[in-house]
């Protein structure tokens, strides 16, 4: 009696223990696990007609829900099958002339062997069943929260390949795309007409890696309505196979044709340029050029083009006789030398007058990241005018301090213009104003109507010319004459005259000198 109590109670807290756990969350995996406690494993058989899906035992269905997209049924099999059975596309479609189709794959590189058998059961029916073989008749226990783990892993892992936006597929050794994610199908749905099959095409034409190099990157196009999408396109060995990963591109090219574009303007601009330019970088290696520097310092073009460095440069111009003629090598290198620093440092301008009778202007700039450039620019007319103009104006000083009379001349505001010698012999050093050499007048010369005179026609000049007479600084009699020049400048010029006042432009009559200059 004891002991059928004793396994009573056994019994009884097993079917309690069973009856718990089907109440309990994750019954499905305590059920496989029952299933392979039992030894039982439920077969994979998928029940097609046509392309619809009519029934699936539990694991065929679990694992078109893990295919996701397409919505087609038979495509989300064959996304499965294709890569682990290459012959299933080619010989499943002849099973309504042969019934029956049997194929032997592999889960990957390594796995055990798959069997896939598929059956015509008529009226457009078609049975396809999967198993492994070694699995068959043994059942296999796996701890249900490892199970959850991987499955939500897995179920991460899918959505992140999904929602990228670039490109990933597989291709096998034969070139054939095996696997896509959600950005590849859609884009290969996009372009075709018709539903997709297996195995998928190809979109883009990325780079195999070499054996050994690991990876290797390309970038192509993809053409789709006349708009080209850009990608670079990595791909990497997995085995047998290669991984392809195609990140969009198109802002990237964008931005390096539009830098190219810049590029070829300033080149243009450059080209066009009567300077000469030379752009060397942080090293001091020739890095930019223009055809005006040839022109300018009849450096060879080969040269040029070889990078020479900054002191080869200066070198090659001193043997061509385009750099000012030192008194010795070491104090030319030496200029050189603070050349390059100063310009490095900051804006540097030189001007090398050449053996040769012409004149250059150097001009030195820092660039960005220690690269530095020089402007050569040929200004020997510039410098040629310079010199004529200066030779002028001294010629016209000098006639002007030949002149007898005094002159001087005052800008609009009352500065003074110019002066000759014999008014600074008259009445010394020149005004810096108009107010200055009227003080100068009234402190070195009386007082008189002729003085006041020759102010107001200064100050208020309402007639383009006025003259009159006034006393000098040692009491000679003095004739003046305002003259209005352009740009509102007055012209005052002082003649000495000799006995009697001066007639020009003074009234010819016979008044009393003294009532001439206005003495009292």
């Amino acid at each position: 009696m004891a002991v059928l109590c004793g396994t009573a109670s056994v019994l009884l807290a097993v079917a309690v223990i069973r009856v718990w756990d089907r109440r309990q969350p994750g019954q499905g995996r305590a059920a496989r696990a029952g299933h392979a406690l039992d030894g039982k494993v439920q077969p994979m058989v998928f029940l097609f007609r046509a392309a619809r899906l009519v029934d699936a035992t539990a694991p065929a269905r679990a694992l078109l829900d893990r295919m996701g997209a397409p919505d087609d049924d038979w495509l989300r099999l064959m996304r499965w099958i294709g890569p682990r059975f290459p012959d299933a596309p080619d010989r499943l479609p002849m099973l309504p002339r042969l019934g029956r189709i049997e194929l032997v794959g592999q889960q990957g590189r390594g796995s055990a062997t798959l069997r896939l058998v598929a059956e015509d059961l008529g009226d457009r029916l078609w049975r396809v069943s999967v198993t492994d073989p070694g699995a068959e008749h043994a059942g296999i226990v796996v701890d249900s929260m490892s199970l959850q783990a991987m499955e939500e892993e897995l179920d991460l892992l899918r959505g992140a390949l999904d929602q990228t936006p670039m490109l990933v597929w597989r291709l096998d050794e034969e070139d054939r795309v095996t696997w896509a994610n959600a950005a590849y199908l859609r884009r290969a749905e996009a372009r075709s007409d018709e539903a997709l099959g297996w195995p998928l095409p190809r979109l883009l034409d990325a780079p195999r890696p070499v054996p050994g190099a690991g990876t290797a990157t390309r970038r192509a196009g993809l053409e789709d309505q006349g708009a080209v999408s850009w990608y670079d396109c990595h791909s990497h060995h997995m085995g047998d196979e290669v991984m392809m990963f195609a990140l969009p591109a198109d802002a990237a090219v964008r931005a390096e044709r539009s830098l190219r574009d810049f590029v070829q303007t300033l080149t243009k601009t450059f080209a066009d340029l009567p300077i000469g330019l030379a752009i060397f970088d942080q090293g001091r290696n020739l890095q930019l050029f223009n055809p005006a520097l040839i022109d300018l310092t009849n450096l060879p073009t080969g040269f040029l083009t070889a990078r020479p460095s900054l002191f080869d440069f200066l070198d090659q111009l001193r043997e061509q006789r385009m750099v000012p003629e030192p008194k010795d090598y070491r104090s030319w290198r030496q200029h050189m030398a603070n050349l390059e620093s100063a310009a490095a440092n900051g804006h540097h301008v030189e001007t090398w007058s050449l053996p040769g009778g012409q004149t250059y202007r150097v001009t030195g700039r820092p660039h960005p990241d220690g690269a530095v450039a020089f402007l050569f620019e040929n200004i020997t007319s510039e410098m040629s005018l310079t010199r004529e103009f200066r030779a002028e104006l001294l010629l016209g000083a000098h006639v002007l301090d030949g002149l007898e009379d005094g002159l001087v001349v005052f800008s609009d505001a009352g500065q003074l213009v110019l002066s000759n010698q014999a008014y600074r012999s008259l009445w010394g050093a020149p005004p810096e104003s108009l107010a200055d050499a009227i003080a100068t007048w009234e402190a070195a010369a009386p007082a008189g109507r002729g003085l006041a005179a020759l102010r107001d026609a200064l100050n208020h000049a309402d007639a383009p010319r006025a003259s009159g007479a006034m006393a000098g600084p040692q009491g000679q009699l003095l004739g003046w004459t305002v003259t209005i020049l352009s740009g509102g400048r007055r012209m005052l010029r002082f003649g000495i005259a000799s006995g009697q006042v001066m007639s020009q432009g003074l009234p010819q009559d016979t008044r009393p000198l003294s009532s001439a200059i206005g003495a009292d």
